[in-house]
C-alpha cells in the first residue's frame, strides 16, 4: 500500500518518526476494554487491572509500507476482534 493509501484506511498516525528514506508510522489500537482480576483470602482482597491495547508500527521505505509490526498483551498478529485488528480492520480487503 501506498502512503495515502494508509492514510485513507488507517487514519493520521499518532507519532511518527524518519531517518532518510525510511518512515515508520505508529498507531495506537484497541476498543478500550479494561479486565480486571483479583482474589479475596481471609477477609482481604487484592486486584489490579489492565488496558487491553496494541501497538503498531507502520514502516515505510520508498513511499510504501514495508513492513508492519505489533506489539501488545492479545490477540496473535490480526486476529478478528482483538486489540491488533481494530486499527488496521479498515485497511483489509473483504472477500
Amino acid at each position: 500500500m501506498s502512503k495515502e493509501q494508509v492514510l485513507a484506511c488507517m487514519g493520521p498516525p499518532a507519532n511518527k518518526a524518519a531517518e532518510g528514506q525510511t518512515e515508520v508510522w505508529s498507531y495506537n489500537s484497541g476498543d478500550g476494554t479494561v479486565v480486571a482480576s483479583g482474589s479475596a483470602s481471609y477477609g482481604s482482597f487484592s486486584g489490579m487491572s489492565s488496558r487491553r491495547f496494541c501497538h503498531i508500527n507502520v514502516v515505510m521505505s520508498g513511499g510504501a509500507v514495508a513492513a508492519v509490526n505489533y506489539q501488545g498483551p492479545t490477540g496473535v498478529l490480526i486476529t478478528a476482534g482483538e486489540q491488533c485488528a481494530y486499527a488496521v480492520d479498515p485497511c483489509v480487503k473483504k472477500q
